[in-house]
């Protein structure tokens, strides 16, 4: 037999055994702590096969057995892949990146640091660390008592102009008049307004400003007005008749001054409760039926269930008011008026979509000691109406809201009851118990470009003047958002209520309420009124995204006219105020909040009851109103 048929098979188990040692098949030996790299590997002496043999015998496996590898074997590599994308940019070689490292100061500004975007003061569109886009650098504002990282600055300014040529019936005497010998009940009735407004903003914020409440902030707004009044009679703008029927006044406002701190957190997703002490604005309701204003108070406030549920309970000391800006005036000692508020919110209550608000609050005034006077010389406390004494009340007011969709339906509706005491009926110098009720509902239906509405509201009135009760409804402070809003000509126009009430308004201006008041600013509720019904609707048409057409058609009524014919003497007085008109048109250039221009007219179509109240010199019928607003923001 030959040499090397006898020395195979010992080569081969021999080749077999040092294949299967550690060194070779990637694992370690698990007694040895040594790296198998580090390990000797064992010379494997050439294999001698038989003379004319080309290929190891049958029983070498030549494959790969899962999870172990022979050495020297190489698996056939795959296809080689194309990519077939024209126009691809190849990408850049290795070298073309720097090994150096560059610090980048906070994440706020890495878009600066790699040069994509440059910061200007001016600029409200980009970053800007004047309108909180990016924290304080603190090293630069060294004069700053603030600690710690991650606080913003925001600076804002806003311009409100307004041009508002106007008819409205304007009540005159022999001895007031403008053209000696006229001696109609109502004089001209065309007016012009010019009101010029620019609010400066800044606050400072501790916070991520994104997805949790701020730590603290502090904020402070300013309000600059400067208005002019021209009218055709006097009496209008003074009280003094050797005045002139045309004013021109400024005032500067604290509207807000507000201290908010971050109490705590309840859950993971950021449910906390905070407290606000200060100057800050408050909406008792959605559509500011009740109570929107910016008023001196307390709030503590927050939410629940990852924002599902939120509440506020508050109390405010009401600021009194420049008579013509309607700015808090903080010079002046606050009045003896205050508001108690407890409300909460539950979205998806009654129904998936709507969310549903119950409030109570509680308005408590002791101003019947006072005389207030404006500052064109006209009494507001107390109001020159009924026994023209003075008045002290406590009013709870228990309501639920409602905000949302049903369906495609939006929904929007407000219900409120009114109780408590008057101290003091202007009709019978006696206690009366205040039983009033208040509801607004408005429907709206989107399609593609276009909204359609329709709008409800009932307010009750005084149907006996002189029981011990007082059913007309009257709000504390309204600004309502509604039915047109101050596009409607009732909404913005104060019709005096001349022959039953001196210095006295039908209804307020910014307001829908018929609540026979000296002022809505610096006057007290009333209780006794002839209430407000009214019918509407109207339509949005979004031609653009920057322009915007809209259109109201309202039908209001006196509730109950007792108390007019009362204050008038009159036996009778429909009830029927007419139909209010109004169109707009609303301009966004920027397609932003930025710029806002709007102009909008409205026409009051006088009814029955309102042609028996009014009348006008020159036989007009119908009355107008022309608005032209331009809102510029920083």
């Amino acid at each position: 037999m030959p040499l090397t048929a006898l020395l195979l098979p010992m080569l081969l188990a021999e080749k077999a055994a040092t294949a299967k040692t550690p060194a070779t098949d990637g694992y370690d030996d698990p007694q040895d702590n040594t790296a198998t790299a580090e390990k000797p590997k064992p010379e494997i002496p050439p294999v001698l096969l038989p003379a004319g043999t080309e290929t190891a015998p049958e029983d070498i496996d030549n494959g790969v057995i899962e999870g172990r590898r022979r050495p020297g074997y190489q698996a056939p590599l795959p296809e080689k892949l194309s990519q077939d994308n024209p126009g691809a940019v190849r990408a850049p070689p290795p070298e073309a990146f720097s090994q150096e490292e560059f610090p980048i100061p906070d994440r706020w500004r890495l878009i600066q640091t790699l040069g994509v975007v440059k910061e200007h003061w001016w600029d409200p569109y980009n970053q800007n660390t004047y309108k909180g886009d990016r924290p304080i650098n603190r090293a630069k504002v060294p004069w700053l008592p603030i600690k710690e990282d991650d606080w913003f600055f925001t600076a804002g300014l806003t311009s409100d102009t307004v041009l508002e040529p106007r008819t409205f019936p304007i009540p005159v005497g022999v001895q007031t008049t403008e053209r000696p010998g006229s001696i109609d009940v109502f004089g001209k009735d065309a007016s012009f307004v010019f009101s010029q407004t620019v609010i400066a903003t800044a606050s400072l914020v501790k916070g991520q400003t994104a997805f949790k409440p701020p730590v603290i902030e502090y904020k402070v707004a300013l309000a600059f007005n400067y208005n002019y009044v021209d009218v055709p009679e006097k009496r209008v703008l003074f009280v003094e008749p050797s005045k002139p029927s045309h004013r021109s006044d400024h005032f500067l406002g604290v509207q807000e001054a507000f201290v908010d701190y971050h109490l705590r957190n309840t859950s993971d997703r950021f449910d906390f409760d905070s407290i606000r002490v200060g100057i800050q604005p408050f909406q008792a309701d959605f559509r500011g039926f009740l109570f929107n204003d910016q008023q001196l108070g307390i709030r503590l406030f927050g939410n629940r269930d990852n924002n599902r549920v939120q509440y506020n309970l508050a109390a405010f000391w009401r600021l009194e008011k420049d008579t013509n800006s309607g700015l808090n005036s903080v010079v002046e000692r606050p009045r003896d008026d205050f508001v108690f508020v407890a409300n909460i919110y539950r979205q998806d209550f009654l129904i998936p979509a709507l969310t549903s608000q119950f409030t109570v609050v509680y308005n408590r005034n002791r101003e019947a000691g006072q005389i207030k006077v404006d500052d064109n010389g006209f009494p507001v406390r107390p109001a020159l109406i009924g026994d023209l004494r003075g008045r002290d009340y406590d009013v709870f007011y228990l309501g639920y809201n409602a905000d949302g969709h049903v369906g495609r339906i939006n929904v929007t509706a407000s219900a409120y009851t009114a109780l408590g005491q008057d101290k003091n009926s202007i009709f019978t110098s006696k206690k009366a118990d205040i039983r009033a009720f208040f509801g607004a509902a408005e429907l709206s239906y989107d399609h593609d470009w276009m909204r359609f509405r329709l709008s409800g509201l009932y307010a009750s009135g005084d149907h006996k003047p002189y029981d011990n009760k007082e059913t007309g409804f009257d709000a504390i402070f309204e600004n309502p958002i509604f039915a047109g809003a101050d596009t409607s000509y009732w909404i913005r126009q104060t019709i005096p209520f001349a022959g039953g009430g001196r210095v006295i308004g039908v209804n307020g201006r910014n307001g829908i309420l018929n609540s026979l008041r000296s002022s809505k600013d610096q006057g007290q509720s009333n209780f006794n009124n002839p209430g407000t019904m009214l019918a509407g609707a109207g339509a949005d048409f979004d031609l653009t995204p920057e322009l915007r057409l809209s259109a109201n058609a309202n039908h209001l009524w006196f509730e109950n006219t007792a108390t007019l014919k009362t204050l008038r003497n009159e036996g009778s007085i429909p009830k029927d105020i007419g139909w209010d008109l109004s169109a707009a048109a609303t301009w966004r250039p920027k397609a932003t909040q930025n710029i806002v221009a709007r102009l909008s007219a409205a026409a009051l179509l006088p009814g029955k009851g309102f042609r028996d109240l009014f009348d006008n010199s020159g036989g007009n019928r119908n009355y107008y109103s022309i608005l032209a607003n331009v809102i510029v923001t920083y």
